[in-house]
Formats: structure tokens, C-alpha cells, sequence
């Protein structure tokens, strides 16, 4: 699909821990490959350690003019002035967010089930990711892995752009592509391969070519 509202088409989710040759390392070569967004997902660290991590890459993507959206945590968000924030159905709602921070640029939100796009945070949110669309080790903190159906399903039932996570790589994105994702957002396919770049490239040229 081709949102006009969500031109983003590569979203790459990044922590320290994830990234085997160094975060800003990754997060570099990955958008020299094709990477549209970044996300900044630190579940275990204290504010002080997030913030300091997250200074350190918005200096890198707002060189390449890059978004970057933080996970979960909106006074780093607000202290960084990221592009944005992702949130799941347990962390802070995107109604309380909007009314909090006045400068954000989007709202992510994610969905774990069908009900969740019937509420004002689901209406609030500017877009949804489903999550996981496949079983994956990077994901345990979900309920149930959507499949394709789950996203043709979601697809149906809103016109928000929906980035699809979990289990993807390049031998199903077009699968997901054609369910009905707007964009693909990815952690290890990136993060741990030996060339970031490549493997974005690859991801990329995946997502873009024709069904």
C-alpha cells in the first residue's frame, strides 16, 4: 500500500543490547541502506541511561534527516523532542500523551487485539503496529502472533497506516507488504546481521518492488 499520511516504508527498531557492531554503528549503515525511521526501544534502562542513549541518536538522525520516535517514554521523548512516540496497550495512552506533550509530530500504537481499534486510543493514535505478525524471540512481552490474516483482517477495519513487526525478513516481506502493511518495521534482520547496510538494502528493495 502507499500511505500519503505514512511515507515510511523501512522502520527499524534499535537498544543497545540488540545491536551486535555498536548502536550508532547499526543505525548508520542501516539508513545508508534504505532505513526511513528509527525507533529507540530501552526497556531496561533507568531515564537517565535512556535519555543519554537517546541525545546520542537523535545527533546521528537528524544528520540524515531521519525520524526518530522513542518507545515508551515520554519524558525522554519531550527532552530529546523526538519525532515521536510508540506506545503499547499497557504503557502511557496516546490520549494523555497528546494532551501532555504539544510538539510531538506522531503517535504510534500498538495492537494486540481486535477490540483495541474500537477505542479512542486506537482513533487517537497516528499510526498502529501490528504486533507480532510472526513469532519472534525480540517480541516475548505480546499475546498472540497476527499472521497475514491478522493484518488483511486490522486492514479492513481501519484506514491508519499499520506497520507490521515480528518475524519478518526478506523472504515474506512482500507477503506482508500485500496483506495490507504500510511499512515494516524490523530488529534482528538489521541489527543483527554482519552488514546493517545490506541487509536494509535488501528489506527495502523487498518492500518497493512490484506485487
Amino acid at each position: 500500500m502507499n500511505n500519503p499520511r505514512f511515507p515510511y516504508k523501512l522502520y527499524l527498531v534499535v537498544s543497545e543490547a540488540n545491536c551486535k557492531l555498536g548502536m550508532l554503528k547499526v543505525v548508520e549503515e542501516a539508513i545508508l541502506g534504505g532505513v526511513d525511521m528509527v525507533q529507540l526501544r530501552e526497556k531496561h534502562l533507568n531515564t537517565e541511561d535512556y535519555l543519554r542513549s537517546a541525545r546520542r541518536l537523535k545527533t546521528l538522525t537528524d544528520s540524515y534527516n531521519i525520524p526518530l520516535v522513542i518507545n515508551d517514554n515520554l519524558q525522554v521523548a519531550q527532552q530529546v523532542n523526538s519525532f515521536g512516540i510508540h506506545v503499547g496497550c499497557n504503557d502511557i495512552p496516546p490520549t494523555v500523551i497528546r494532551k501532555t506533550w504539544h510538539s510531538w509530530q506522531s503517535i504510534g500504537y500498538s495492537v494486540e487485539y481486535l477490540h483495541q481499534l474500537q477505542t479512542e486510543e486506537a482513533a487517537t493514535a497516528d499510526y498502529l503496529a501490528v504486533s507480532p505478525v510472526f513469532d519472534t524471540p525480540t517480541k516475548t512481552d505480546t499475546v498472540n502472533s497476527w499472521g497475514l490474516k491478522g493484518i488483511e483482517t486490522i486492514r479492513q477495519l481501519t484506514t491508519k497506516p499499520l506497520i507490521a513487526i515480528g518475524g519478518i525478513g526478506t523472504g515474506n516481506v512482500r507477503e506482508v507488504m500485500n496483506a495490507g502493511a504500510d511499512c515494516i518495521a524490523v530488529i534482528s534482520a538489521i541489527c543483527s546481521a554482519e552488514d546493517p547496510q545490506k541487509a536494509a538494502y535488501q528489506l527495502k528493495e523487498a518492500i518497493i518492488k512490484p506485487k
